[in-house]
Order: C-alpha cells, then structure tokens, then sequence
C-alpha cells in the first residue's frame, strides 16, 4: 500500500509508471477474481485505494500549476 507522503516525493513520470502498474495488476486481479484464483481478496480493494491517491495527487498538482 502506497503511503501519501511516499507518492508526493515522486515525480510525475513516477507516478504516471506507478498509475500503469496498479491499473494493470487491477486488471489482473479482476481476472483472477473471476475465474475464483484470487488468492488475497483485500489486494483489490488497496491497489484501488493506490490509484484514486495517485490520481488525486496528479490533480492537485496540476490545479497548482495552472494558479502560478
């Protein structure tokens, strides 16, 4: 699980890789979920709680630079 403090030291070309990352394990485990493989069920839920932070960040950083 992505801390907050850990995700705002990165640039935004790490967190547009990060974002790729967790989109396609969330893809996979949403596979996995259907075909009754998933092994850690909660994994779910915190690669989706990783990309709404991620997403979160990446707007309040551009809402940043668009008032300077």
């Amino acid at each position: 699980m992505a801390r907050i403090d850990d995700l705002k030291a990165k640039s935004e070309d790490q967190l547009v890789e990060e974002l790729g990352n967790l989109k396609r394990e969330a893809f996979n485990l949403r596979f996995q979920a259907a075909t009754n493989q998933l092994e850690k069920p909660s994994r779910v839920r915190e690669v989706r709680r990783d990309i709404a932070r991620i997403k979160t960040l990446q707007t309040a950083r551009s809402r940043d630079a668009a008032a300077k």
